[in-house]
Formats: C-alpha cells, sequence, structure tokens
C-alpha cells in the first residue's frame, strides 16, 4: 500500500472504511473528510465482474451528467469543408484538420479535453492514435465522437457528457462532479453514471455484474457505497 500522509490517515479514522454506506450517507462522509483546500472532482470507482480481456466482456460507452462535471471542456474537432462551420459555431474551441494533427505529432501539444472526428477526417486522426489512445481521448464512434453531426456531439461534450471505460483490470474510474456541488446534482450525476453502466452490461457477463462501488474526492480516501441504494 502507498506510503499515506497525515491528513489521509486523519480522514480514515472518521469513518468505517470497510462499511457499506447509503448513497445519501456516503455523500456526507466524502464532504466531511475531504481535506484538500482547493474544489476537488468527486470520483466514482466500480470494479466490474468482467474480464476485459475478451473483447464481448468489453464495457464502454457515454453519459449525459444531468449537472455537468463543473469543469470546462476544451474540444477539439478534427473535419473540414462546411463541418469546420458548424464546429465553431456550435462552440467547440479548436477545428481544423492536418495542421493539428502536426502541433500533436510534434509539439507535444494536447491543450484539449475531448476530440470530435468527422469520418472522413480519421484518416488523419488515426495516426494519432499512440498519443491520444492511451489518454483516452481518441474518437469514436460507438460513443459518439466519430460522427458527421458536429454539432450536437460539441454541445454534448460542452454540456458534460463524459466517456467510460473498463480498464484492463475491469475497474472503472470517472468524475461526476465538484465537492462544492450541493448533493442532491451529485447524487443525480452518479445516478445517471451507474444507469448507464448497468444498461452497458455485456451479455456474456456472468455472475455478479458490480462488485464494489465507492466514491472518493481527488485526493480523499473512497467511501464505500451500498450499491442496493442506487436503485430507484
Amino acid at each position: 500500500m502507498a506510503k499515506r500522509g497525515k491528513k489521509y490517515i486523519e480522514a480514515l479514522k472518521k469513518y468505517d472504511y470497510l462499511k457499506e454506506y447509503s448513497l445519501d450517507e456516503a455523500l456526507k462522509i466524502l464532504k466531511e473528510i475531504a481535506y484538500a483546500n482547493y474544489d476537488e472532482t468527486v470520483e466514482v470507482h466500480m470494479r466490474l465482474g468482467v474480464d476485459p480481456r475478451h473483447s464481448d466482456q468489453v464495457v464502454r460507452g457515454s453519459v449525459a451528467l444531468p449537472y455537468g462535471t463543473g469543469k470546462t471542456v476544451r474540444v477539439l474537432v478534427f473535419a473540414k469543408g462546411e463541418k469546420i462551420k458548424e464546429a465553431e459555431e456550435a462552440g467547440a474551441d479548436y477545428v481544423g484538420g492536418q495542421e493539428y494533427a502536426d502541433k500533436i505529432a510534434k509539439e507535444g501539444w494536447l491543450e484539449f479535453d475531448k476530440v470530435i472526428a468527422t469520418p472522413d477526417m480519421m484518416g488523419v486522426v488515426g495516426r494519432l492514435g499512440k498519443i491520444l489512445g492511451p489518454r483516452g481521448l481518441m474518437p469514436n464512434p460507438k460513443v459518439g465522437t466519430v460522427t458527421f453531426d458536429v454539432a450536437d456531439a460539441v454541445k454534448r461534450a460542452k454540456a458534460g457528457e463524459i466517456e467510460f471505460r473498463v480498464d484492463k483490470t475491469a475497474n472503472i474510474h470517472a468524475g461526476v462532479g465538484k465537492k462544492s456541488f450541493e448533493d442532491e446534482k451529485l447524487k443525480e450525476n452518479i445516478f445517471a453514471l451507474y444507469e448507464a453502466i448497468m444498461k452497458a452490461k455485456p451479455a456474456a457477463a456472468k455472475g455478479k455484474y458490480i462488485k464494489s462501488f465507492h466514491i472518493a474526492t481527488t485526493h480523499s480516501p473512497s467511501v464505500r457505497i451500498n450499491v442496493q441504494s442506487l436503485q430507484r
């Protein structure tokens, strides 16, 4: 286990970290134990009963959080022709083609949070796979980021749509808002993510689908949630 600081250890003493709490209880605890002096992100960490080594058990998708993530999303769109104007009018921060691909590949430029591409630009974007892929930024038609409807994709990204994908250890990690959010807003965002992941359950998944569900802030210990309390 990684060495933890004094504040982290003090936070652990304020609740039973082995106990499962209802979502309401967990959010109250989280607000009490979060000790960083800035507005941390509230994160969900889920362990799933899937084997991501099998392609038919990969869980991925996107979900619009009702109250957004609390952060400004910088959107880069790869497009050409009339789609450039559509993306700009929808609020994209950067719109272009090869010049942005070169900037990423040659200068290491990564001043964006979301990448959207029209299908006819994937020849250009595809070469950036080794840079964008590991950072979770590669456009993908399964989550609506490879599309000719760039205006809709940009608006969804700006409004707080997030992507989720199970990692190789069968975990999903996602930010669902800020510590300063009211509990009700965090609850609605967490419900939205939970329900989207339930809908994305692969047919090949056997046994218990959600093995554990925790919430934490960027630096705090995590609080375990009773999954039954998420059903409504």
